[in-house]
């Protein structure tokens, strides 16, 4: 199983802390050795960090660990790969264009099957069944909204119905963002948590590393981190139940998609 790692906040806000403990999971605490990537939103451009080979020995990943990048919306992967070679090209997080924004897409999971015709204006590079969803995901939202970015009500309600139509051919957990929100989409196993005032301090579970939120931020700081499993283990991370869709903006949830959504939860997997 792949890692994801999302971030959302209400201020610009740098993601060391947290990536710290999920660099480790790249080939140090876990086995997921394909690659990693991440990428940094910053107003309407975004910052995209990509390396085939593990996060934990990768010169890359220790520049963005020490770097200390302000972002409204991060979205990072670590892979271990199902479908598609290690390389560059097959690496997450992807990026595309949509109606004058960025839009980057990072996915766990494995789709069987799903191979569709794509004659659009959004075509894969690498040979990833993620990549493919993605664009297929893309395309899907330009012809239903031709004459632009619609409201985030009608995006949010789109994207639940095509994110149930891929989950049918598997595993789809994913990430999506094009700047504004933070889209995440759980099929078997994804958790957040939200940090606001009081703030308190916070213990990473892969590395022997604590930081006091209190030191670093003002009372109307909002954050929300979302991974696939909690990356500290002394704060309280929601678990996000299978074939829900929750949309994030200004470090908080604001919807959630309901659970018929739901296409494909493994059988252990009675909650995320």
């Amino acid at each position: 199983m792949c890692q994801l790692l999302g971030m959302n906040c209400n201020t610009p806000t740098d993601i060391c802390f947290s990536f710290a403990g999920f660099q480790a999971r790249g080939g140090l605490t876990d086995v997921h050795g394909d690659g990693w990537g991440i990428a940094f939103f910053e107003g309407r451009g975004v910052r995209v960090f990509l390396d085939p080979q593990a996060s934990s020995r990768s010169p890359v990943a220790e520049l963005v660990r020490n770097y200390p990048i302000h972002s409204l919306n991060v979205i990072a992967h670590i892979r271990k790969a199902t479908q598609g070679v290690v390389t560059l090209e097959n690496t997450h997080p992807f990026q595309r264009e949509l109606w004058g924004r960025y839009w980057v897409f990072a996915h766990n999971g494995n789709l069987n099957g799903f191979d569709p015709e794509l004659r659009g204006y959004f075509q894969p590079v690498g040979q990833t069944d993620s990549e493919r969803a993605f664009c297929y995901l893309m395309e899907a939202l330009r012809r239903q909204f031709p004459d632009g970015e619609p409201s985030r009500e009608e995006l949010f309600a789109v994207v639940r119905g095509i994110a149930a139509e891929i989950g049918s051919h598997g595993e789809f957990n994913f990430l999506l963002s094009n700047g504004t929100c933070l889209f995440a989409h759980c099929a078997s196993r994804l958790t957040y948590i939200v940090r606001q005032a009081p703030f308190a301090r916070a213990h990473l579970k892969d590395q022997d590393i604590t930081v006091d939120f209190s030191e670093l931020t003002s009372a109307d700081d909002r954050v929300a981190v979302v991974a696939t499993t909690p990356l500290t283990d002394n704060e309280d991370w929601q678990p996000i139940a299978p074939g829900t869709l929750l949309l994030f903006v200004d470090g908080a949830p604001v919807n959630a998609g309901p659970a018929a959504t739901r296409a494909f939860i493994r059988p252990e997997a009675a909650a995320c």
